[in-house]
């Protein structure tokens, strides 16, 4: 049985737990292909590093594609340099959690949603052909989340093949809102791996900043979902589900 069918049939079944496709994955011999879209470099990381990891774990391929290389987000620091620095840096979480990274293109700040920006997502994403496709929650007070969300939403419209679509969240409360999670992950073995991962990002100065945003989401979506912590997720209901619970 090849991937496809393979995973069509697992999927048939309901809401497969998440989790349990590392134990698929190793006797079936099949692997998913995990594409993460994000706006800046750290987007994905901190929205759900924690899932990456247990994926790249479990054998499975993912890829992150990011809207921009964070270009504005180094106070004091032209565009080219800031792009320099934080592409370094999401090189360096990639290593960490186990995603190949790729670049689209936009700069950060003045992402823009054309017919070119449609096209450039369709043909990286379709080009992909990925099983689980993940991007922001689309209400959020960074334009820039926003407009990757818009992106990747229209890009999974126009799939033939459509790959199960989840939303994460980042800072809810103070960028993310309104969302009300579908399913939760477990990320307590890979926890301390995800912030090595987020805080490589030193440009961004995470490490001070993380136990009052992302560090309370992980321990209050924990609590949601029942473990120590946990990343929360909403699946489109039109999306077929691989399950998260």
């Amino acid at each position: 049985m090849d991937r496809r069918s393979y995973l069509r049939a697992a999927a048939s079944f309901g809401a497969l737990p998440l989790w349990q496709w590392t134990a698929l994955q190793e006797e079936s011999k099949n692997s998913l292909k995990v594409l993460v879209t994000g706006a800046h470099p750290d987007d994905p990381e901190t929205g759900c590093g924690g899932l990456i990891a247990l994926l790249s774990k479990a054998g499975h391929d993912v890829i992150v594609g990011y809207l921009t290389r964070g270009e504005a987000g180094i106070e004091g620091t032209g565009h080219e340099e800031a792009a320099r620095i934080r592409t370094a840096e999401a090189e360096t979480a990639s290593s960490l959690l186990g995603f190949k990274p790729h670049f689209l293109g936009q700069i950060d700040g003045s992402a823009g949603i054309n017919a070119e920006a449609y096209e450039t997502f369709y043909s990286f994403i379709s080009g992909q052909s990925p099983d689980l496709l993940l991007t922001h929650w689309p209400m959020d007070s960074h334009r820039d989340h926003r407009i990757c969300s818009i992106l990747t939403y229209d890009a999974w419209l126009r799939m033939s093949e459509k790959p199960a679509l989840y939303y994460y969240e980042v800072m809810s409360g103070i960028q993310t809102h309104n969302f009300n999670p579908t399913d939760y992950v477990d990320i307590t073995t890979v926890v301390e791996l995800k912030h090595q991962a987020c805080f490589a990002h030193k440009s961004q100065f995470i490490e001070k900043s993380y136990p009052n945003d992302h560090g309370r989401m992980e321990v209050f979506r924990g609590m949601e979902g029942g473990f120590a912590y946990a990343e929360a997720f909403v699946r489109h209901s039109k999306s077929r589900s691989l399950g998260f619970s």
